[in-house]
């Protein structure tokens, strides 16, 4: 009768202590999340390089918090609108939610069926599975963009910083595909 209860206490004991040994190793260091602060100066990237979205927009994205930072957790950018009256095309982000900060500029914004008008102060949030996609208004505009997880954004924007001249319908479909994102409209129209 002991040794039953010796291990049925063990096998309890061992249960109970599970979560700790996950925390454990998180808090070992056998991670790749980022275990000291960092700053990222105004008008720098955090790896020193500025992403051109070129052939869906001619925006520069700068990652200031990067996947890698997070264990692809979050990523952060800071978006400098280039494109007065463009936007990406309506689309959907299955594994994603995204947040936008406005900085600077006017954008129009379409999450489902309903557009929301921003400007500098306002943030908007685009929940995963739920098509969305923006028109900037103004002929300057800055933002902070925001992916949870982090997913495929980082290496998205590093392909579309290496074209070298406009890609068609077919390879910016393809590239979304690629990287976890559905096309499922036309970009927005400035009215």
């Amino acid at each position: 009768m002991k040794r039953k209860n010796f291990v049925m206490d063990t096998l309890l004991s061992l249960l109970a202590a599970g979560p700790l040994f996950g925390f454990a190793r998180v808090r070992s260091g056998s991670d790749t999340r980022t275990r000291v602060g960092f700053k990222v100066n105004s008008g720098e990237a955090r790896f020193g390089k500025h992403f051109k979205m070129k052939g869906v927009t001619l925006n520069t994205l700068d990652i200031k918090i990067s996947g890698k930072d997070t264990e692809n957790d979050l990523a952060v950018f800071e978006q400098t609108g280039l494109t007065p009256k463009g936007g990406p095309p309506l689309h959907v982000h299955p594994y994603q939610d995204e947040w936008f900060y406005v900085i600077e500029g006017e954008y129009v914004f379409q999450v489902g069926e309903e557009k929301f008008p921003l400007k500098a102060g306002d943030t908007i949030f685009l929940p995963r599975n739920v098509q969305h996609a923006f028109v900037q208004l103004t002929e300057n505009g800055r933002m902070i963009v925001s992916y949870l997880p982090a997913g495929k954004m980082e290496a998205f924007f590093a392909i579309t910083d290496r074209w070298t001249s406009p890609p068609s319908k077919e390879e910016i479909a393809k590239l979304f595909a690629d990287h976890d994102m559905k096309i499922v409209g036309p970009p927005l129209k400035a009215d």
